[in-house]
């Protein structure tokens, strides 16, 4: 009888604690085995591959993925090993392609005909798609292209035209100057258009590259409020504040944003009106059920009544960490057993 959960980890990496597992993820195996329920980590390596899968299809009820991207060299055969046991029962936490569809920065352009994300939203999948579109877009205002790879704000680029156009422009020109904004580090670059446009090319080519184009929004300057979520549970919210100097539109702690820990009450509208729209955003992002652990980030707007909007940045269900808050696995423990016991009364 299947009975473990499995958690899923691979040897190395920065976000390893002395005992070589994720800070947050014993935390979550010790709870688990509090309760009752049996719980293991095993790391994932491409030689093991299918010594791994045999284990886990013949003794885990469940998995959960604890595996950050950057530390995955083999994620495609990873991602595969995933597709299969879920195929053959076993409970996916989160299922692969909801990490794809939730974590890939084009979960933005799914959601763009949603309250969420504004309408000019674009994915670029090629360097035609992009040479042909961002130059008009650039036309309405400031805008922000993020890479889908990469971590902390690189390849996130906010881009501001330095000089007017005459009032008949249908598109800016190849050799109008910009001036480009990295998250990563508020670093300031001035090009032209056209040069820019050949630097970005590097993001589209290549596996997963695809870079996506919306509207700078000032109040980013307010701060960034991530949600972080226990399947459709906000369990607590991080205001992040980017740093005082004019160019500062970063995020990250690495920037020099400031971080601050709310209570979902203190946030009750964006809380409500989010949770309003799941049952949207898991129809739009591949029908899979909500990933165990993942977070939310959004932009304060303001609409054409002059009140308070939230826009959506991104999400992420990779590899959450809660390091900062190891009480929280206690929760997760609790959620992971609701959700394996909701699956066994439906199997039966």
């Amino acid at each position: 009888m299947k009975t473990k959960v499995v958690f899923f980890e691979v040897p190395g990496g920065t976000d390893k604690w002395l005992n070589g597992y994720r800070k947050d993820t014993m935390p979550m195996v010790d709870a688990l085995k509090k309760r009752g329920q049996e719980a293991e980590v095993i790391f994932f390596t491409i030689e093991k591959r299918d010594e791994i899968f045999d284990y886990v299809k013949e003794n885990a009820i469940a998995y959960v993925s604890r595996i950050n991207p950057g530390n995955l060299k083999h994620e495609a055969e990873y991602f595969d090993m995933l597709r299969e046991l879920c195929a053959l029962g076993v409970i996916g936490m989160p299922h692969p392609d909801a990490m794809i569809g939730y974590g890939a920065k084009d979960a933005l352009v799914k959601l763009r005909h949603t309250s969420l994300v504004p309408e000019d939203t674009y994915a670029y999948y090629t360097t035609e798609e992009f040479k042909s579109t961002f130059p008009k877009s650039l036309l309405g205002g400031e805008r922000v292209l993020k890479q889908n790879r990469g971590s902390t704000g690189e390849g996130i680029w906010r881009v501001q035209l330095v000089d007017a156009l005459a009032e008949d422009a249908t598109e800016v020109p190849l050799d109008a100057n910009i001036k480009c904004t990295e998250a990563k580090d508020n670093h300031v670059e001035y090009h032209t258009l056209g040069a820019f446009m050949d630097f970005c090319e590097q993001y589209i080519i290549g596996a997963n590259g695809m870079l996506v184009d919306m509207p700078f929004l000032p109040r980013i300057k307010e701060g960034e409020i991530r949600l972080l979520m226990l399947r459709d549970t906000p369990v607590n919210v991080v205001h992040k504040k980017p740093a005082e100097d004019a160019d500062a539109f970063s995020a990250t702690l690495f920037s020099g944003a400031q971080y601050r820990y709310d209570a979902p009450e203190d946030w009750a509208t964006l809380v409500h009106a989010f949770l309003a729209q799941l049952p949207d955003i898991t129809s739009l992002l591949g029908g899979y059920d909500l990933p165990l652990i993942w977070t939310a980030d959004f932009i304060l707007d303001t609409d054409e009544h002059g009140n308070d909007t939230y826009i959506l940045g991104e999400m992420n269900c990779s590899c959450v960490g809660f390091t900062s808050q190891l009480e929280l696995a206690e929760s997760v423990a609790e959620e992971i057993i609701a959700c394996i016991g909701i699956e066994v009364e439906t199997a039966v």
